[in-house]
């Protein structure tokens, strides 16, 4: 249940979980990709792969020249044009190509609203040959209010009649922004408020579960926009594991993560909504678990997890945890059972997680989450649930103190205590 970041985090939320306990409906956990190289140049080729006469060429990288030909891809790619594409490629290496090509192929099957890559800069690359870097916007329609802005690379070398495309930026220490159409054939599922893309199984269902978990992430937490929520999502779930880190923002512990939340940039910064879901460990979720996780990180989605970079961590995922548990047949004690054990053996936190508890290498990564979700419970139970919206609205604005007092008549301290009551009344 963590939420990351492609581009611009959601702030201060977003952090993994483990998946371990979820499985068996205890403990929820978090809920929780580039770029060829110029494969197949010959030994000495520069990074276009260009051959030793183009080598010799002394003329400089023409930037006019590699504008049209961005724009006749990017053409190529809003009028679904498929040759013209390719022409752009005739001379690269074979293998790129046929990466490109499926690339292509990938994007014919996405709801874009438009695709544009602008010249942003150019180095040389050597025997005439440039890289050159790419600002990449573009829309998927009916989800994104704005153009997600990424920053692609592509490598020029100059042929008979003009400029060519003959590889990315790998050679030169470029990667790309990870992007969902990298990587094998897609399928794209729509459903009534989720699009799920990806080249992974399974993808009906989670549209399915994503769709019947958006009235209930309304129910509790739509209260908290401020002009409620679009109530639609977009659900990345790569087949490959090191593409799903890349797209959760490059976490090297995703392999613990079911899914995650995250904020692609866009032209005007609004941000753009995605949960990234890692199918291996999704895949070791019953039916409950896999239920909670996606209502966990529709509710960051629904929320705009906590933007600010001022509500306390422990609220932003007890909220989400607390919308993903509410109405759902599980007992307190299985649910947190990691905490139920340390509590049973005497073992009570002193004061509520902070940023660091939720870190991927934590050793009580679930408890942080149980202990979040049981203070979020808590505040449900005895000032009701319009008191716990209340709370996370004020702690966007206040401090953590002053927002208790506000909405809950209680300092940090006297929460606190209250809280430790609370723990060592429901797990023991």
């Amino acid at each position: 249940m963590g939420a990351g970041d492609t581009g611009s985090a959601r702030g201060r939320a977003r952090v993994p979980r483990r998946t371990a306990s979820i499985a068996v409906a205890a403990g929820l956990t978090v809920c929780v990709l580039g770029g060829l190289g110029l494969a197949g140049a010959r030994p000495g080729d520069g990074p276009s792969g260009a051959s030793g006469a183009a080598r010799e060429a002394v003329a400089p990288p023409d930037r006019n020249a590699i504008g049209a030909v961005l724009a006749n891809r990017a053409r190529a790619v809003r009028e679904r044009d498929r040759i013209a594409f390719m022409a752009t490629l005739a001379s690269a290496p074979a293998p790129y190509r046929q990466a490109q090509a499926v690339m292509f192929d990938n994007l014919l099957r996405l709801p874009l609203r438009d695709w544009r890559e602008d010249f942003t800069s150019l180095e040389s690359a050597g025997g005439g040959a440039a890289l050159v870097r790419i600002r990449l916007t573009y829309a998927l329609r009916g989800h994104d209010a704005e153009p997600v802005a990424r920053t692609r690379y592509l490598a020029f070398a100059p042929r008979p009649g003009g400029w060519a495309v003959v590889g990315d930026g790998t050679a030169r220490g470029r990667t790309d922004d990870a992007e969902i159409w990298d990587g094998g054939p897609l399928t794209v599922v729509r459903g009534r408020s989720a699009l799920v893309i990806g080249d992974a199984p399974g993808l009906r269902e989670i549209a399915r579960r994503l769709d019947a978990a958006v009235p209930a992430v309304t129910a509790v937490s739509g209260r908290l926009a401020p002009s409620g929520w679009a109530r639609r999502v977009v659900a990345l779930v790569p087949a490959d594991p090191a593409r799903a880190a890349s797209l959760a923002g490059g976490r090297p512990d995703l392999h613990e993560i079911a899914a995650l939340a995250t904020v692609a940039p866009t032209a005007g910064g609004r941000g753009a909504d995605r949960i990234v879901i890692a199918p291996a460990a999704f895949g070791r979720l019953n039916a409950l678990g896999r239920d909670v996780v996606l209502t966990h990180e529709l509710t960051h989605v629904a929320t705009g997890g906590a933007r600010d970079g001022r509500t306390p961590i422990w609220l932003i995922e007890g909220f989400a945890d607390y919308a993903g548990y509410r109405g759902r047949d599980v007992s307190v004690r299985s649910a947190a059972a990691e905490l139920r054990r340390e509590v049973a053996a005497g073992r009570l936190p002193e004061a509520l997680p902070g940023r660091a508890a939720f870190d991927g290498g934590s050793p009580r990564l679930s408890q942080a989450y149980q202990e979040s979700w049981l203070a979020c419970r808590m505040i449900a139970e005895r000032y009701g649930e319009a008191a716990l919206v209340r709370l996370y609205r004020a702690a966007g604005r206040s401090t953590e103190s002053a927002a208790l007092r506000e909405t809950l008549g209680l300092d940090l301290p006297r929460f606190t205590a209250a809280w430790r009551d609370y723990l060592r009344r429901e797990l023991r």
